[in-house]
């Protein structure tokens, strides 16, 4: 089977170095950024202004290794965890998702905020955000996630991933 991935876009963010960034979106709930698409996919920017929020799915570009456990950002006991219990960059497949709001459409740019990206990431999808299909009710369960809201918004990456 051959998986065949194409960048349909570039992520245009302020952040221009790994470290020092905002980990998550809600870190980064006012910082604006564009996606530039592609002219030959602009057509499927259509009706997309409709919608308050968008998925990234996006390429880590500046991560050229991968590990299978990672102290992360968030864990306040710095405890080694499965990366597949995180979000962290170091996947395998170094695939990012982030949920954005989307301010504005025009042409081939799509603008953005509550980005948390590195600048020139190479975007390969975006999905909508609709409430009926994936707000999950009555989440409870976190893992070993213990770090509050304002603890998540104000943490900033530093060399452990760059």
């Amino acid at each position: 089977m051959e998986i065949n991935l194409r960048q349909i876009a570039t992520i245009k963010s302020p952040f221009c170095d790994l470290k020092d960034m905002p980990v998550q979106p809600c870190g980064a709930r006012e910082v604006l950024a564009t996606i530039e698409f592609k002219e030959e996919y602009s057509e499927g920017l259509k009706d997309l202004d409709g919608f308050s929020h968008a998925y990234l799915i996006y390429y880590f570009h500046k991560i050229d290794t991968h590990q299978l456990s990672v102290i992360p950002f968030n864990d306040k006991t710095n405890t080694q965890r499965g990366v597949f219990s995180t979000r962290t960059p170091m996947h395998p497949n170094s695939i990012g998702l982030s949920v954005v709001e989307i301010v504005d459409v025009v042409d081939n740019i799509v603008t953005i905020k509550g980005v948390d990206i590195v600048d020139g990431t190479p975007l390969l999808d975006i999905k909508p955000y609709i409430e009926n299909f994936d707000r999950v009710e009555g989440t409870v369960k976190s893992g070993w996630m213990q770090a509050s809201a304002d603890e998540v918004s104000s943490m900033r990456s530093d060399e452990r991933f760059v």
